[in-house]
């Protein structure tokens, strides 16, 4: 009997590791087709803190249209400076790109026309002078009954005349901002840049030249003038955002809208111009330089939106990291419908108030798959 028990307890010892093997294998396989994205992860505290969560929203999906152009100057804020008489340039007081103040002086010329108006300034106030006399003697006259009030009143007219062209010399002089004697003083009529110079000293000037001397420009406002291809037409319209980057700065973006179509195609380039306005309080946009321009236009339809960097791109499919608590935190495959500028638009994968990890995606994309 006591020989039956020891043969029976290794049959015994082997049944119930068999069984244990068994149970451990069923637990790896259950572990093994639980999938990841049910598996439960927690973030570190550390984690936690570095993390930036957004909702995904249901938003117009927008496109974006790449152009170029240049910059302009704003027409309204430009003033162009002609001669108004002929002559000889006898200083020029300032150079291309100089800031000038409102009535600074510019250049002065010596000119025998503006010699002239002196002379006629002169004669039209001693006519004026001797009116005023005139006329007070036939006051004097009239009172007496020894002047017919005919003649007063043509003394009176006389006064007139000579007082009207006395205000026109003034006007002149004015308008041409007349210095000492025969000097012709050409000054700024409004602050802002030099922006064209066409004269120099010792210069001879033609009256009849029509050529610019300055052309002066404030520049706090200025323009981009940019391309629309004949294809792309139906796309644009007055009120859309432009982003603006320049060769010189290409890492500052500038947004404006588009204030102006220009409804006429180049025959040549096949393209139509738009206007963007932008602010350039620190001028640094010049006229002449070259311009990238993204225009958003919207498309007639809705899809989630998040942050492009939500994404995590792995083995050609995306995911995001969906969080509702701390160790809630799901990993999904998601399909994208197209990435614009920082906002991404989602075909499936989520709904409308889910909440995204949108800073630092990767790590705990990471620590998902590393568990």
């Amino acid at each position: 009997m006591k020989m039956k028990k020891n043969f029976l307890l290794p049959f015994f010892s082997l049944v119930a590791a068999s069984s244990l093997v068994a149970a451990c294998s069923e637990d790896k396989k259950t572990a093994a087709q639980t999938p990841l994205a049910a598996q439960e992860l927690c973030l570190t505290d550390t984690l936690s803190q570095l993390i930036t969560l957004d909702t995904a929203r249901l938003q117009t999906v927008t496109h974006q249209l790449q152009l170029v152009g240049k910059v302009a100057l704003d027409e309204k804020k430009v003033f162009k400076i002609f001669p108004l008489v002929g002559g000889h340039v006898q200083t020029v007081k300032v150079e291309l790109g100089d800031y000038v103040q409102k009535g600074q002086v510019l250049a002065v010329i010596r000119s025998s026309e503006v010699a002239e108006f002196e002379q006629q300034r002169i004669a039209a106030t001693s006519a004026l002078q001797m009116a005023q006399k005139n006329l007070q003697v036939a006051q004097d006259m009239l009172q007496a009954g020894l002047l017919s009030e005919q003649d007063f009143l043509a003394a009176q007219r006389e006064k007139n005349i000579a007082q009207a062209e006395v205000q026109r010399m003034k006007q002149i002089f004015s308008i041409y901002s007349v210095g000492k004697g025969s000097e012709y003083v050409v000054k700024a009529p409004a602050a802002g840049f030099v922006v064209e110079k066409n004269v120099n000293a010792d210069m001879q000037i033609r009256s009849d030249n029509d050529a610019t001397l300055f052309t002066i420009s404030s520049l706090n406002e200025i323009w981009v003038m940019a391309n629309v291809f004949e294809s792309d037409i139906a796309k644009v319209k007055e009120g859309y955002t432009a982003q603006v980057t320049t060769l010189s700065y290409p890492d500052k973006v500038l947004y404006g809208k588009i204030d102006k179509i220009f409804n006429v195609l180049d025959p040549e380039t096949r393209t139509m111009k738009v206007r963007v306005r932008l602010d350039n309080p620190d001028f640094s946009l010049k006229p002449e330089m070259f311009a990238n321009i993204k225009i958003e236009y919207p498309e007639d339809r809705k899809l989630l939106a998040i942050p492009a960097h939500a994404l995590v791109f792995d083995q050609t499919k995306n995911y995001v990291m969906v969080y509702r608590k701390r160790c809630d935190v799901e990993q999904r495959e998601v399909t994208l419908y197209q990435t614009v500028g920082k906002t991404a638009y989602l075909q499936s994968g989520l709904k409308a108030g889910e909440t995204v990890v949108s800073k630092y995606p990767l790590l705990v994309y990471n620590a998902s798959k590393s568990r």
